[in-house]
């Protein structure tokens, strides 16, 4: 089951869908799932549970605006190359305070998977005295040549197959979350668009994951993150794609408790 709150973000009223998995005691780690670029609450399935129990933490999954059961974006609002920072720096603060977690108080760790690993990566460079890990699964933190390519690609599934209704089962408004998604990767504007400059501002362990056939990514991504952060840690999953919470599911969680818990 999931709930909604409201706010006031980024100068908008939003309502965002989360929940809250995995064990109760309020001095366990709060794990929060960031999702990616056509995710959702229902999208990550029953992976964050899983990962929740094995390493005993509280869990906290969401739908960014655009997303799920969140507030849609208008049909005539395009996204700037910002939005990544946008999202990490005027909207996760403000909905966290919304359900009530004091970020100051209590750290977070952050498990964010594609856009959504971009996304902790700025927030973890923005607010580093507010996060306690960050784990990323095939994060951008550029633009390659492979990942506009297999968007190009997806759009034209979307377009000419049945994508567009296997995603309604996600996504409440299925265009908003994917032309918002679609339509600034594609925008010449964006292949400019970096997060290396930041990516020395991160302070807190980070454990970066991608799979060796990913088909948005190459490990460019990840290996440029360890060349600005020498302390992250990485892991290179065979056979495996995009989405290796999906594709390696245990050697994630495997990966992820050993990086925890020592």
């Amino acid at each position: 089951m999931t709930a909604t709150v409201d706010l006031v973000a980024d100068g908008r009223s939003l309502t965002i869908e989360y929940g809250k998995i995995g064990v109760h005691e309020a001095s366990a780690p709060l794990l929060i799932f960031l999702h990616e670029g056509l995710g959702s609450v229902a999208m990550w399935r029953d992976f964050p549970a899983k990962l929740c129990e094995a390493i005993g933490c509280r869990g906290l999954v969401y739908s960014r605006p655009g997303y799920g059961k969140s507030t849609p974006r208008p049909r005539d609002e395009k996204w700037g190359v910002d939005f990544m920072h946008a999202h990490a720096r005027d909207v996760l603060p403000p909905f966290l305070a919304a359900i009530g977690i004091d970020i100051e108080r209590d750290k977070t760790w952050l498990f964010g998977h594609s856009d959504g690993g971009s996304i902790a990566l700025i927030h973890a460079a923005l607010f580093p005295q507010n996060v306690a890990g960050v784990i990323v699964a095939a994060p951008h933190i550029f633009v390659e040549d492979i990942s506009v390519t297999s968007i190009t690609q997806t759009r034209e599934i979307y377009l000419q197959t049945d994508l567009r209704s296997k995603l309604t089962r996600y996504h409440h408004d299925v265009d908003s979350a994917f032309y918002g998604w679609n339509d600034i990767w594609l925008n010449p504007e964006f292949r400019s668009w970096s997060i290396e400059a930041l990516l020395p501002q991160i302070t807190c362990p980070l454990l970066a994951i991608q799979g060796v056939n990913d088909e948005y990514g190459t490990m460019a991504q990840i290996d440029g993150i360890a060349r600005a952060l020498p302390h992250a840690q990485l892991v290179k999953l065979e056979n495996c794609g995009h989405s290796p919470h999906r594709d390696q599911p245990q050697a994630v969680i495997d990966s992820v408790r050993t990086f925890i818990h020592g």
